[in-house]
């Protein structure tokens, strides 16, 4: 630290060091590095140092004299940094805080030369060239700050004050960003020993008794090093990022050795892949790098950079984590996976660094996971679970797993029965992934025959939220009305996806306003022919497919002795009885008392809203109405309508006569609408042994009555589903919380999921419910964009509006005394363009400070919050915060 002496205060500052004595500011990794490595061969004084740790926030008041008055105008960078307590059994160097580049270390000149030569040489050992000079140190790499501190005694803190008085502007515009108290937690470790004098317990030390001056202030002078982020200028042109002198971004390569990793630290030539609409000075940021597109590798980019931009993921990496890699576990990959990617969470986090080129980790992902092998585009959702999944094995500390056996509940709370799958997930299971991505919820499954319930607590990596639009399906079917009312009408509903016929029938009821009186018949029509009634509740919806056509008969409410009877209809031909069918077959209730004549009757009722006007009713139309009208006023009596033609519109107690009516034939069927050879005469009963529950009757129509009666509209009948392949929809908009609905609500499992039920010893379409019983510190969330069926692929476009500041779970989760806080932020994005089986990947990841950057392989741009939320969001990324 050099003493300084400001016009404006020269009574009131003190110098705490000579001129040879320089402290320096330095990223506290790239410091951790040098020092674990000498540590290791005892060969500096690096060794043994115990540092202090500082913690910094806000401050909107200053203690010492030096507060200027124009401060409202932002001339002064105020925050405190607060002392915290270390364990003193551990060497302040091997403490985790802070997150992903916000930690600082105080080092000394002495200190400082030492670990840059420790970097310089292991560079020049990988690229085999000479050995460190301190004159190869490039002066721009270096550069002063002047701070002004005053003790906080009452809080055991220093306040700090940097103002542009003192500094230069360009100065003064890192130092904003180098300590951006208002963005992610930021932490300064002291090995200088220098901030020691400001706290002695001498009573005697003269320093002691300059700080019992509260009006006075220190003002200090740091060297930061590994913090330029300003591009240099040449020819009045903005170049690419400044590198640190001789080798501060090559710890990256010295991590390699340092991990074991057998992968190449190749450094590809520095290309100008940032482009910012901002200040340049965002470009050197730490973590701001991108990823090189290796073919078709967008969607591996995506993914690692949303986990690259995970708080204790990357300190976690940046840690002595090779002591956790098992070599024994059968499931994991002996750690070659974990060390890749620690690699290159390195790379990507190393001071200057340009883009990477992902080469080794993707050749340790083919190797394997061969489906990830070449150069085709793939989901990034399915490399993220792999990648998680690989991870937590290759990391698991549990060397050998015991066997535990799950039991049942008998009787216990909820709470015991989770906690016991817990622990004996966590028996076997023990990771970083674990620690920080893994939550539990609970699942009941019920048997829909015996109702036997099972409940089962089963962890989670990741929570897969279908969108609304993908657990429902659009039904349209015909509903046909007995009563001879109406003409058929064509109604489409919706109803879930995997759902049961008690599903369809309860949307019909509603669509249709069906009366307290009335009852629904659904019946699957093939070939003009009912093939199957879906009475049963339980049938599953998914086994009727969208090209198929279904018909709900309005049906009054059945008595004890009524049965129902099924026409079909069929041409008659000339000397051959069996004619082609046509028609959506009718249904009616009958008694248990009917002949011939009764069934005649009533099917012409069942025509009745086919019937077609005749020409000579439709020209004398408008002058029948008058005439009527008229005689109707003069004799007080009732219209009467005649008509020549012998099929008149009946009521529904008008019979007909047999002799006019001959003409239609009709005979009795069996189940297979096989004819049985007894035609049903106009006077003869129908016995109760010819009168099961359903009787099936075939009626034959002579060419005449086609002629009269809407055959077209009587044949006419849509398919469940048509696709509007050119239509265009306008896009749906759901929200993340209606998503989160659609995964917990109760719903059957799908065919191919089939319970094996231990009541009925039988497999059994159950209802499955699921609630969020333990939630992780990251939560990921997965919008299951993609669907797939046996024909088809499909991405949908809808907008998932979703939280960025405050995601609250409170009201999902079943468990509420299982964590203090179930509130989340949102800090990363997966996003997909395109179609299906293309398209392009890209990730938004939050930087601090309300600053979102666009990653878009090896480009990297500042983006606005509002523009974060779109279409493409396909798998998010919350961290877990304190409630407010």
């Amino acid at each position: 630290m050099e003493p300084l002496s400001p016009e404006d205060s020269a009574g009131a500052t003190q110098s705490v060091a000579d001129d040879e004595q320089r402290v320096y500011l330095v990223p506290y990794r790239w410091w951790k590095e040098a020092q674990n490595a000498l540590t290791s061969t005892s060969a500096s004084d690096l060794c043994g140092d115990k540092g202090i740790l500082y913690s910094a926030s806000p401050s909107s008041s200053y203690a010492g004299p030096m507060k200027l008055i124009n401060n409202i105008f932002g001339s002064d960078l105020l925050f405190n940094l607060r002392r915290e307590e270390v364990n003193s059994n551990d060497n302040a160097s091997s403490g985790e805080v802070g997150v992903s580049g916000r930690d600082y270390a105080l080092v000394s000149g002495e200190m400082w030369l030492q670990a840059l030569k420790w970097h310089s040489d292991s560079k020049n050992a990988m690229k085999r060239i000479g050995s460190f000079s301190v004159g190869s140190v490039d002066i721009s790499d270096v550069y002063p700050l002047q701070l002004r501190l005053s003790v906080l005694r009452e809080a055991n803190s220093l306040g700090v004050k940097i103002s542009k008085k003192d500094n230069a502007a360009e100065l003064f515009r890192r130092a904003c960003k180098i300590f951006n108290t208002e963005a992610d937690l930021l932490h300064i470790w002291d090995f200088s020993g220098r901030t020691s004098l400001f706290f002695a317990n001498d009573n005697s030390s003269p320093a002691k008794d300059i700080l019992r001056q509260l009006d006075q202030e220190i003002l200090l002078e740091l060297q930061i090093y590994g913090l330029s982020d300003s591009p240099r200028s040449r020819d009045g042109k903005r170049e690419e990022f400044s590198e640190l002198a001789t080798v501060a971004s090559s710890s990256s390569s010295a991590s390699t050795t340092m991990n074991g990793s057998t992968g190449n630290s190749y450094r590809f030539p520095r290309t100008n892949s940032y482009t910012f609409s901002s200040s340049p000075a965002e470009s050197g940021s730490l973590g701001l790098t991108g990823l090189q597109n290796l073919g078709n590798t967008c969607f591996m980019n995506s993914a690692l950079q949303c986990l690259a931009h995970t708080p204790r993921l990357v300190d976690y990496f940046h840690g002595d984590y090779n002591k956790e890699i098992n070599h024994d576990n059968p499931l994991g990959m002996d750690g070659e996976i974990a060390l890749a990617f620690g690699d290159l969470i390195r790379r990507l986090w190393a001071p200057g660094a340009t883009p990477v080129a992902p080469r080794t980790f993707k050749s340790k992902l083919s190797r394997f996971a061969p489906q990830f092998s070449g150069f085709n585009q793939h989901d990034s959702q399915e490399l993220l679970s792999f990648l998680l999944d690989g991870l937590h094995e290759d990391l698991n500390r549990v060397k050998l797993k015991p066997y535990v056996e799950a039991k049942d509940g008998d009787g216990r709370s909820d709470e015991d029965v989770a906690d016991e799958y817990w622990r004996n997930h966590l028996a076997r299971n023990d990771s970083i992934i674990v620690d920080i991505c893994q939550g539990q919820y609970r699942s009941t499954l019920v048997c829909p025959v015996c109702k036997k319930v099972s409940v089962t607590f089963d962890p989670f990596m990741y929570l897969s939220l279908p969108l609304p639009s993908t657990t429902m399906r659009t039904m349209t079917l015909t509903v046909m009305n007995t009563d001879c009312s109406s003409m058929p009408t064509v109604v489409t509903v919706s109803v879930p996806k995997y759902g049961r016929g008690e599903d369809l029938v309860k949307a019909l009821t509603t669509a249709c306003s069906l009366r307290i009186d009335e009852t629904l018949l659904v019946a699957e029509i093939y070939n003009h022919r009912i093939i199957r009634f879906l009475e049963d509740s339980a049938d599953s919806l998914s086994l009727i497919r969208d090209e198929d056509r279904l018909v709900a008969y309005r049906l009054p409410k059945a008595t004890e002795k009524e049965s129902i009877v099924v026409f079909t209809h069929q041409e008659m031909e000339k000397h051959n009885v069996h004619g082609k069918a046509f028609g959506i077959p009718l249904v009616a209730r009958i008694s248990d008392n009917i002949n011939g004549s009764d069934i005649y009757n009533l099917f012409k009722k069942l025509l009745n809203p086919f019937l077609m006007p005749s020409e000579d009713d439709l020209d004398d139309q408008d002058a029948s109405k008058s005439t009527a009208a008229e005689n109707l006023v003069e004799n007080n009596t009732d219209p009467i309508t005649t008509t020549e033609s012998s099929d008149a519109k009946l009521t529904n107690d008008e019979e007909v006569s047999l002799a006019a009516d001959s003409e239609f034939e009709f005979y009795l069927t069996d189940d297979k609408e096989t004819l049985k050879n007894s035609k049903i005469e106009m006077v003869d009963p129908v016995t109760s042994e010819d009168l099961p529950k359903r009787l099936n009757v075939a009626v034959f129509w002579p060419e005449k009555k086609t002629e009269i009666y809407d055959t077209v509209l009587l044949s006419t009948l849509p398919e469940i589903f048509k696709s509007g392949y050119l239509a265009k929809r306008p896009q749906e908009i759901v929200s993340l919380y209606r998503c989160l609905e659609a995964f917990l609500k109760e719903e059957p499992l799908g065919p191919e999921d089939m319970w094996y039920c231990p009541g009925c010893k039988q497999h059994r379409q159950a209802s499955k419910k699921l609630d969020l019983w333990r939630l992780p510190e990251i939560l990921v969330s997965h919008l299951k964009r993609f669907s797939y069926s046996k024909y088809t692929k499909n991405k949908l476009e809808a907008y998932v509006d979703f939280p960025v500041d405050d995601l609250d779970l409170s009201m999902y989760i079943a468990n509420k005394n299982s964590q203090p806080s179930f509130r989340y932020v949102l800090y990363a994005i997966s996003n997909h363009y395109g179609s299906l089986g293309g398209g392009h990947y890209t990730a938004f990841v939050h930087h601090g400070g309300g600053r979102w950057y666009d990653f878009d392989d090896s480009n990297v741009y500042p983006i606005s919050e509002e523009k974060i939320k779109t279409s493409a969001a396909y798998v998010l990324f919350y961290r877990r915060v304190a409630d407010i």
